[in-house]
């Protein structure tokens, strides 16, 4: 099996997450930090391709506001920046909805995109399903992203129920889900992460479950 060409692709790690309305619940926000920087020090180590990817939004919005400090990345995201890195705003959940992100990995010979950063709930799981149509294999690091607690007309649930739930289903068919320790390892073996598939996990769910 052929070592996958990997890229990391950090998303919106922005101030909004950790200072404004959308502050990350969990996992605790700055313990994702932190492991968003060790896949960065990854990234680097390896030479594996970086996206940065900014949310924006136009004046009179609630969030992410072009030039508001809730739009602003993270200090400890900014210290880093290299010339060599991919960067690009966008304002729809998906990196690659009207970006250029899909043709620039197929420029560097990604197959494989690795998502941090925020929110699993909205932009990690909406970039992990757009992957499948243009054919790149996903995955996504657990502790790295995080969820915030939402309710609405539908109901309620909590920042870690969302969390949780959202990475079974994100690893039962679109992203090989594992913490940065797994992921790090792969790298350095230059193996593709495990990843379940629908059949696999509905029989596992049946049984789990059947009385």
């Amino acid at each position: 099996m052929t070592a996958p060409r990997r890229a990391l692709i950090v998303v919106d790690v922005q101030q909004e997450y950790f200072d404004g309305l959308l502050q990350i619940q969990h996992p605790p926000r700055d313990e994702s930090l932190a492991n968003v920087l060790r896949a960065l020090d990854v990234a680097q180590e390896h030479g594996l391709p970086v996206v940065l990817v900014q949310h924006q939004l136009p004046e009179g919005a609630p969030v992410f506001v072009i030039g508001s400090d809730s739009w602003s990345l993270h200090p400890e995201i900014e210290k880093r920046g290299t010339a060599s890195w991919k960067r690009v705003t966008k304002e729809k959940s998906s990196v690659f909805t009207d970006t250029d992100v899909a043709q620039w990995l197929d420029e560097q010979d990604v197959d494989t995109i690795t998502i941090v950063g925020y929110m699993t709930n909205n932009c990690d799981i909406a970039t992990a399903v757009a992957a499948e149509g243009l054919g790149l294999a996903a995955e996504i690091l657990a502790d790295a992203t995080g969820a915030i607690h939402l309710v609405n007309e539908a109901g309620k649930v909590s920042a870690q129920q969302l969390h949780e739930a959202l990475l079974v289903l994100l690893h039962s068919n679109f992203a090989a889900v594992a913490d940065t320790d797994a992921w790090a390892a792969a790298v350095e073996a230059g193996q593709a992460l495990p990843k379940s598939d629908l059949g696999t996990s509905a029989l596992q769910g049946r049984a789990a479950f059947s009385g």
